[in-house]
């Protein structure tokens, strides 16, 4: 991949890339894309969740199944 950061002073201009050898010959993606853009698209920092929030997702049920279901895999893993 190869990334540069230009300024444009008009809407038509030359703009000079040196690219790996291996790109010569291939289809290449080109894209432009304002840098307000990219820090207006980043995703938002979601708060970290604590085991508390988790309260109440499996019944006791599926808990026990799911115990029961990591105890084989683990069974599993032990070289006899």
């Amino acid at each position: 991949m190869v990334q540069t950061i230009v300024t444009p002073k008009k809407q038509d201009f030359d703009m000079p890339v040196s690219l790996p050898a291996d790109y010569v010959g291939k289809k290449v993606h080109v894209v432009f894309y304002m840098d307000d853009e990219v820090k207006n698209a980043a995703a938002p920092v979601s708060p970290k969740k604590r085991p508390s929030d988790f309260f109440g997702i499996l019944t006791k049920e599926e808990g026990e199944k799911f115990e029961k279901h990591i105890g084989q895999m683990r069974g599993e893993w032990r070289i006899n």
